[in-house]
């Protein structure tokens, strides 16, 4: 039976196992060293005044899956929304409800502090997130381009010369 429930200090551990699977997953070949990645679980989601949120679902004792949220203001009619970051599910536990039960959870969490939506992105090619949100019954909205920047250049945008920006 799957559990979905809050994300708590004592999971950070196996919030960063969670992460390097998902980055992994996403084509990463590097990952941070342990305590580095503890220390950024640490100031985003257990910090008194926290950047993000995270719900955890569970398999028994077994983590399987994450979804990472924050809420945004201002949204329409200045109302907030809930930006869902990262949804993931251990490759064993897909296609097993997991995914259904963070969802749900997210959604109830978006009603209950009021937020007039809920919103994400997936890649592109990402063809079994985006049946997955196809047969939940979200629409994919074509509405927004969304930009990147990193890396060298974002150190190169931080300056104050005026090439800064072209």
């Amino acid at each position: 039976m799957i559990v979905v429930t809050p994300a708590e200090p004592v999971h950070a551990e196996g919030i960063v196992a969670l992460a390097e699977e998902m980055d992994r997953f996403y084509g990463a070949t590097d990952v941070d060293p342990l305590e580095v990645r503890l220390r950024q679980i640490n100031d985003a989601i257990f910090a008194p005044q926290p950047t993000a949120n995270a719900l955890l679902a569970w398999d028994g004792g077994r983590l399987v899956g994450l979804a990472a949220y924050s809420f945004l203001w201002p949204a329409v009619g200045l109302t907030r929304s809930l930006f869902l970051k990262e949804l993931y599910v251990v490759e064993s536990a897909r296609r097993s409800g997991v995914g259904e039960q963070l969802m749900r959870a997210v959604f109830a969490i978006a009603v209950k502090h009021d937020c007039s939506r809920v919103e994400w992105q997936t890649e592109s090619t990402n063809a079994d997130a985006r049946a997955f949100y196809a047969k939940i019954g979200a629409p994919e909205f074509g509405g927004k381009v969304s930009y990147r920047v990193d890396d060298e250049l974002l150190q190169r945008l931080t300056g104050t010369d005026s090439d800064s920006f072209g």
